[in-house]
Protein backbone atom coordinates (compact mmCIF):
# COMPACT_ATOMS: atom_id res chain seq x y z
CA UNK A 1 0.00 0.00 0.00
CA UNK A 2 1.60 3.23 -1.15
CA UNK A 3 1.05 6.56 0.58
CA UNK A 4 3.74 9.24 0.66
CA UNK A 5 4.35 12.70 -0.70
CA UNK A 6 5.71 11.56 -4.05
CA UNK A 7 2.30 10.00 -4.84
CA UNK A 8 0.37 13.19 -4.08
CA UNK A 9 -0.41 15.39 -1.12
CA UNK A 10 -2.95 13.88 1.27
CA UNK A 11 -5.53 16.49 2.18
CA UNK A 12 -8.08 16.76 4.97
CA UNK A 13 -10.92 16.07 2.56
CA UNK A 14 -13.77 13.86 3.68
CA UNK A 15 -14.73 12.75 0.19
CA UNK A 16 -13.10 9.87 -1.59
CA UNK A 17 -12.85 8.89 -5.27
CA UNK A 18 -11.59 5.36 -5.94
CA UNK A 19 -10.51 4.13 -9.36
CA UNK A 20 -9.85 0.66 -10.72
CA UNK A 21 -6.81 0.22 -12.98
CA UNK A 22 -7.39 -2.34 -15.76
CA UNK A 23 -10.32 -1.46 -18.02
CA UNK A 24 -11.08 1.73 -16.11
CA UNK A 25 -8.04 4.02 -16.08
CA UNK A 26 -6.27 2.05 -18.80
CA UNK A 27 -7.21 -0.47 -21.47
CA UNK A 28 -4.66 -3.19 -20.73
CA UNK A 29 -6.32 -6.16 -22.40
CA UNK A 30 -3.61 -6.45 -25.05
CA UNK A 31 -0.82 -5.77 -22.55
CA UNK A 32 -1.98 -8.59 -20.29
CA UNK A 33 -2.82 -10.93 -23.14
CA UNK A 34 0.57 -10.67 -24.85
CA UNK A 35 2.41 -10.82 -21.51
CA UNK A 36 0.63 -14.06 -20.63
CA UNK A 37 1.09 -15.43 -24.15
CA UNK A 38 4.83 -14.72 -24.00
CA UNK A 39 5.01 -16.27 -20.52
CA UNK A 40 3.27 -19.44 -21.72
CA UNK A 41 5.59 -19.70 -24.73
CA UNK A 42 8.66 -19.14 -22.54
CA UNK A 43 7.65 -22.25 -20.57
CA UNK A 44 7.66 -24.28 -23.79
CA UNK A 45 3.92 -24.93 -23.72
CA UNK A 46 1.88 -25.40 -26.88
CA UNK A 47 -1.48 -24.06 -25.72
CA UNK A 48 -4.17 -22.36 -27.74
CA UNK A 49 -4.50 -19.03 -25.94
CA UNK A 50 -7.01 -16.97 -27.88
CA UNK A 51 -7.46 -13.23 -27.30
CA UNK A 52 -11.26 -13.41 -27.47
CA UNK A 53 -11.27 -16.14 -24.83
CA UNK A 54 -8.92 -14.09 -22.66
CA UNK A 55 -11.21 -11.03 -22.80
CA UNK A 56 -14.05 -13.10 -21.35
CA UNK A 57 -12.10 -13.26 -18.08
CA UNK A 58 -11.89 -9.47 -17.74
CA UNK A 59 -11.37 -8.41 -14.14
CA UNK A 60 -10.79 -11.91 -12.81
CA UNK A 61 -7.71 -13.28 -11.09
CA UNK A 62 -5.23 -15.43 -12.98
CA UNK A 63 -6.11 -18.17 -10.48
CA UNK A 64 -9.54 -18.28 -12.08
CA UNK A 65 -8.75 -18.16 -15.79
CA UNK A 66 -5.36 -19.91 -16.15
CA UNK A 67 -6.72 -23.26 -14.82
CA UNK A 68 -8.88 -23.33 -17.97
CA UNK A 69 -5.66 -23.76 -19.95
CA UNK A 70 -3.24 -25.31 -17.44
CA UNK A 71 -3.91 -27.80 -14.64
CA UNK A 72 -0.54 -27.74 -12.84
CA UNK A 73 -0.75 -25.23 -9.95
CA UNK A 74 3.01 -24.69 -9.74
CA UNK A 75 3.15 -24.02 -13.46
CA UNK A 76 0.28 -21.53 -13.16
CA UNK A 77 2.26 -19.56 -10.56
CA UNK A 78 5.39 -19.73 -12.70
CA UNK A 79 3.51 -18.39 -15.72
CA UNK A 80 1.91 -15.62 -13.70
CA UNK A 81 5.25 -14.53 -12.24
CA UNK A 82 6.79 -14.58 -15.72
CA UNK A 83 3.87 -12.49 -16.99
CA UNK A 84 4.63 -9.85 -14.36
CA UNK A 85 8.25 -9.74 -15.57
CA UNK A 86 7.21 -9.39 -19.23
CA UNK A 87 4.44 -6.81 -18.66
CA UNK A 88 6.66 -3.76 -19.15
CA UNK A 89 7.68 -4.98 -22.62
CA UNK A 90 4.04 -4.71 -23.76
CA UNK A 91 3.06 -1.36 -22.24
CA UNK A 92 3.12 0.22 -25.71
CA UNK A 93 -0.09 -1.75 -26.39
CA UNK A 94 -1.98 -0.01 -23.57
CA UNK A 95 -4.42 2.90 -23.91
CA UNK A 96 -5.09 5.63 -21.39
CA UNK A 97 -8.58 6.82 -20.44
CA UNK A 98 -7.93 10.52 -21.04
CA UNK A 99 -11.50 11.51 -20.08
CA UNK A 100 -11.27 9.86 -16.68
CA UNK A 101 -7.88 11.40 -15.96
CA UNK A 102 -9.32 14.80 -16.88
CA UNK A 103 -12.02 14.20 -14.26
CA UNK A 104 -9.35 13.24 -11.70
CA UNK A 105 -7.41 16.42 -12.41
CA UNK A 106 -10.57 18.50 -11.92
CA UNK A 107 -11.71 16.89 -8.66
CA UNK A 108 -8.40 16.23 -6.90
CA UNK A 109 -8.68 19.39 -4.80
CA UNK A 110 -12.04 18.22 -3.44
CA UNK A 111 -11.60 14.44 -3.31
CA UNK A 112 -8.93 12.12 -1.96
CA UNK A 113 -7.83 10.08 -4.99
CA UNK A 114 -7.20 6.35 -4.52
CA UNK A 115 -6.35 3.49 -6.86
CA UNK A 116 -7.62 0.01 -5.90
CA UNK A 117 -6.62 -2.84 -8.19
CA UNK A 118 -6.15 -6.60 -8.20
CA UNK A 119 -3.09 -6.11 -10.41
CA UNK A 120 0.37 -6.68 -8.95
CA UNK A 121 2.17 -3.78 -7.30
CA UNK A 122 5.04 -4.04 -9.80
CA UNK A 123 2.81 -3.83 -12.89
CA UNK A 124 0.64 -1.09 -11.34
CA UNK A 125 3.67 1.13 -10.68
CA UNK A 126 5.06 0.38 -14.14
CA UNK A 127 1.98 1.57 -16.03
CA UNK A 128 1.49 4.64 -13.83
CA UNK A 129 5.10 5.66 -14.40
CA UNK A 130 4.83 4.89 -18.13
CA UNK A 131 1.99 7.43 -18.43
CA UNK A 132 3.44 9.75 -15.72
CA UNK A 133 0.34 9.53 -13.47
CA UNK A 134 1.83 8.39 -10.14
CA UNK A 135 1.57 11.82 -8.54
CA UNK A 136 -2.22 11.95 -8.87
CA UNK A 137 -2.90 9.26 -6.26
CA UNK A 138 -2.96 9.73 -2.50
CA UNK A 139 -3.03 5.98 -1.93
CA UNK A 140 -2.45 2.90 -4.11
CA UNK A 141 -3.84 -0.48 -3.02
CA UNK A 142 -2.78 -3.50 -5.08
CA UNK A 143 -3.16 -7.28 -4.97
CA UNK A 144 -0.40 -7.55 -2.37
CA UNK A 145 -2.27 -5.27 0.05
CA UNK A 146 -5.40 -7.41 0.37
CA UNK A 147 -6.22 -10.96 1.38
CA UNK A 148 -9.43 -11.13 -0.68
CA UNK A 149 -9.78 -10.10 -4.31
CA UNK A 150 -12.78 -8.64 -6.10
CA UNK A 151 -15.73 -9.36 -6.01
CA UNK A 152 -14.92 -9.02 -2.30
CA UNK A 153 -14.98 -5.30 -1.36
CA UNK A 154 -11.94 -5.54 0.95
CA UNK A 155 -9.74 -3.16 -1.07
CA UNK A 156 -12.43 -0.47 -1.27
CA UNK A 157 -13.32 -0.75 2.41
CA UNK A 158 -9.63 -0.60 3.33
CA UNK A 159 -9.31 2.71 1.46
CA UNK A 160 -12.39 4.15 3.20
CA UNK A 161 -11.11 3.11 6.62
CA UNK A 162 -7.61 4.43 5.91
CA UNK A 163 -8.95 7.95 5.31
CA UNK A 164 -11.95 7.57 7.66
CA UNK A 165 -14.41 8.40 4.89
CA UNK A 166 -17.93 6.98 4.93
CA UNK A 167 -19.31 4.96 2.01
CA UNK A 168 -21.92 7.66 1.29
CA UNK A 169 -19.05 10.10 0.63
CA UNK A 170 -17.17 7.67 -1.61
CA UNK A 171 -17.31 7.33 -5.39
CA UNK A 172 -15.97 4.20 -7.10
CA UNK A 173 -15.21 3.92 -10.82
CA UNK A 174 -15.16 0.33 -12.13
CA UNK A 175 -15.62 -1.58 -15.37
CA UNK A 176 -15.71 -5.36 -14.84
CA UNK A 177 -18.65 -7.34 -13.41
CA UNK A 178 -16.54 -8.52 -10.44
CA UNK A 179 -15.28 -4.99 -9.81
CA UNK A 180 -18.77 -3.51 -9.96
CA UNK A 181 -20.05 -6.22 -7.61
CA UNK A 182 -17.26 -5.41 -5.14
CA UNK A 183 -17.92 -1.68 -5.42
CA UNK A 184 -21.64 -2.09 -4.75
CA UNK A 185 -20.91 -4.37 -1.78
CA UNK A 186 -18.80 -1.60 -0.23
CA UNK A 187 -21.85 0.65 0.00
CA UNK A 188 -20.25 3.42 -2.06
CA UNK A 189 -21.71 5.28 -5.04
CA UNK A 190 -20.67 3.37 -8.18
CA UNK A 191 -19.92 4.64 -11.68
CA UNK A 192 -19.53 2.10 -14.49
CA UNK A 193 -16.92 2.63 -17.21
CA UNK A 194 -18.10 0.85 -20.36
CA UNK A 195 -15.52 1.92 -22.93
CA UNK A 196 -13.12 4.68 -23.86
Amino acid sequence: MKNDKKYGEVRMNKKLAIFDLDGTLFDTNLVNYYSYKMAIQSCGLDIKFDYEDFKEWNGRSYKEFLPNFISDKELIEKIHNKKIELYELNLNKSKINEHLFTIIENVKNEYIIVLVTTASKKNTIQILKYFEKMQLFDLIITKEDTTKLKPDPEGFIKAMKYFNVEARNTLIFEDSPVGIEAARASGAIVFTVNKF
